[in-house]
């Protein structure tokens, strides 16, 4: 009986997802039309592109998703911002938070049919993993966002851990930051990794929680001093997420 509950939720929740992704379309396009001059760094139609995630988490049984910490005080202030990968559903979680940012993501989901139009209208950033002239390039996307005073979200592990432990950051999230002079904005995800498996279409039920770190500022930084950054923010990540983990076995409701 459990099984048979968890299937039907789970087809449930991707009708969900997929009849959002069709009628977000063509608002998204109006609106895409109607704020090009008003809005270059496309932040409203963005900020309307994150709302599929909330409609879909809201709507799914099994999950139950949180935010804490401290959202910037000036949404418009952009942030080089970078978290811990667990899952897909990482993505959906973080969609929550209260401000526009772009992701950088596999150019692959950009080919996906309705799901892909929506991430282009959005201004999210695509790029080609093992390439590093699509890498370079996506860098320089990201720095105009930066300067629309638009924040990014990058996973610095690269893709999802499988063991459910924290991967090494690579050094592309932090340079951009020190050589733009924009702070990081760390988060920490936990639960996620329960919600949506690496491999399989069955939801799983999830309390899951993205917490809003302190800032890291990046004036007076040098590239030289990116791996001591990473390296420092990546601590503050998983001490972060411990913190969770062990709230959330002392109280799991």
């Amino acid at each position: 009986m459990a099984r048979l509950w968890q299937t039907l939720v789970s087809v449930w929740t991707w009708i969900v997802l997929a009849t959002c992704i069709v009628l977000w379309l063509p608002a998204m396009a109006l609106a895409r039309l109607v704020t090009a001059r008003s809005d270059p760094g496309r932040y409203t139609v963005g900020l309307m592109f994150r709302k599929i995630a909330v409609v879909t988490a809201a709507l799914n049984p099994l999950w139950r998703f949180r935010r804490s910490g401290t959202p910037p005080t000036d949404p418009r202030r952009p942030y080089v911002v970078v978290a811990n990968h667990e899952s897909f559903a990482d993505i959906l979680l973080i969609s929550h938070l209260p401000w526009e940012m772009k992701w950088l993501s596999k150019a692959e989901m950009f080919r996906i049919p309705f799901l892909g139009w929506l991430m282009r209208l959005a201004g999210d950033i695509p790029v080609r993993r093992g390439e590093g002239r699509s890498a370079v390039e996506a860098l320089q996307a990201c720095r105009k966002v930066l300067a629309a005073r638009v924040s990014v979200m990058i996973f610095p592990e690269g893709t999802r851990s499988a063991s459910g432990e924290m991967l090494p950051f690579k050094d592309g999230a932090f340079r951009l930051a020190v050589t733009t002079g924009v702070p990081i904005l760390p988060l920490a995800v936990t639960g996620t990794g329960s919600a949506l498996p690496k491999r399989g279409f069955l939801l799983g039920r999830s309390h899951a929680q993205v917490r809003v770190l302190e800032p890291v500022e990046t004036t007076g930084l040098t590239t030289r001093d990116v791996p001591a950054l990473r390296d420092r923010v990546r601590a503050q990540i998983a001490a972060a997420r411990d913190s969770l983990l062990q709230a959330q076995l002392s109280d799991p409701v």
